[in-house]
């Protein structure tokens, strides 16, 4: 095993890490030698970052395919106006180290699967999910488990967040809190139901701070635990969490052996999820509509993304698909589109199990409309 040294730079640097009797020379050591995976680079991804890197954390890994957009700056601290457009995971690089050069930083631009997560995952000492949603959450739980490595969860939503260490020493792990997903459309994502901005910053602070007592071996993680924070009315709670003998992973009789098809567990509770998803491309539909096509357009994006830039079509959210069939047509072709797909995915799994099969999908939404045909709507998206 490398000898791991601080530099007289990295000393001075972290002098006042060093100072703290608790955590001293030994820890920043540790922190140099730790390698830490961050799944996902937006709002809560953005001050773990920042603060994994100023702390020292030797080896940061970043998982994420999406690119910086503009309504991301509202709480996305780690990017500025001139990355809008740019690959989060490079952006970030290149920040980070700027704020940092002693560290290193590996990036992943592409989505974490049961395909490679375990490639990925098996290189690190500590996960840090900072996704925003269940197919993700699930997969990152499952590979750390699997792993043994342990996984420090956090989520947001409006004013409330929360914050967790799973899987840490064989404790409880993410299935023990949330054995199964909510059905689709029932909980929205931070796009369709909004996050104070401030919120992103304090539970990834949280969540950073988590990360660095697993590395170093202070404190008391946070591993048994659910801490919930309401920025609204400034209260807090704090729950115990137990292991489930039913839980499918780490039960008395497991059931989950292996990765699975995540976005199918959490797709839909009416057995559509394997059904085929039909695609057109935004070319397609550009073409459809210079023809005066006859054909369905739905949106299913919320209202205040709809006013600020839309297609044409009818909107109807996603969480309200299910009360609006009578104005799904049944007769022609119905495309569906939200900002970039994992709404649509939703909702034509619900359409396919009430019986529709005339349903497809608008490849990479309307944000794919944007970049591909019309880049004026691009600064509203």
């Amino acid at each position: 095993m490398q000898e791991i040294t601080l530099s007289p730079e990295e000393l001075e640097r972290y002098s006042r890490h060093i100072r703290i009797p608790e955590f001293n020379r030994e820890g920043q050591e540790k922190l140099k030698a730790a390698k830490v995976l961050v799944v996902g680079a937006g709002g809560l991804g953005s001050p773990l970052l920042l603060y994994l890197a100023a702390a020292g954390v030797g080896t940061i890994g970043i998982v994420d395919f999406d690119t910086v957009e503009l309504s991301n700056l509202q709480r996305q601290v780690l990017f500025s106006v001139d990355d809008v457009g740019k690959a989060k995971t490079a952006a970030a690089k290149a920040h980070l180290l700027r704020l940092n050069p002693y560290i290193n930083i590996i990036t992943y631009e592409e989505p974490l699967s049961s395909r490679n997560a375990m490639q990925i995952v098996k290189n690190y000492d500590v996960v840090a999910d900072g996704t925003d949603n269940f197919p993700t959450r699930y997969l990152v739980n499952d590979a750390c488990v699997f792993a043994g490595i342990p996984n420090v969860y956090a989520s947001i939503h409006r004013f409330v967040g929360q914050v967790a260490v799973f899987n840490y020493n064989n404790g409880p792990n993410y299935r023990d809190v949330f054995p199964e997903p909510p059905p689709p459309g029932t909980v929205p994502s931070c796009a369709e139901g909004g996050v104070l901005g401030v919120l992103p910053g304090i539970i990834g602070s949280m969540q950073a701070n988590e990360v660095i007592k697993i590395c170093t071996g202070i404190g008391e993680p946070l591993s048994g635990r659910l801490f919930t924070f309401d920025a609204l009315h400034f209260t807090t709670q704090l729950f115990k969490i137990n292991k489930d003998p039913n839980n499918p992973i780490t039960g008395v009789q497991p059931t989950i052996t292996a990765l699975i098809d995540y976005n199918q567990f959490c797709g839909g509770n009416e057995g559509t999820a394997t059904a085929t998803i039909r695609e057109i491309t935004v070319q397609e539909l550009k073409q459809m509509q210079d023809n005066a096509a006859d054909f369905q357009l739905i949106d299913v994006r919320e209202p205040e993304e709809y006013k600020t830039a839309n297609l044409g079509g009818t909107l109807i959210p996603v969480s309200k698909i299910g009360e609006h069939l009578n104005q799904i047509a049944r007769d022609k072709k119905v495309i569906i589109h939200c900002k970039s797909g994992a709404r649509s995915l939703q909702a034509i799994r619900q359409l396919q199990a009430k019986g529709f099969s005339n349903i497809y999908q608008l490849k990479g939404g309307i944000l794919a409309y944007a970049k591909e045909i019309d880049p004026n709507l691009l600064g509203y998206i």
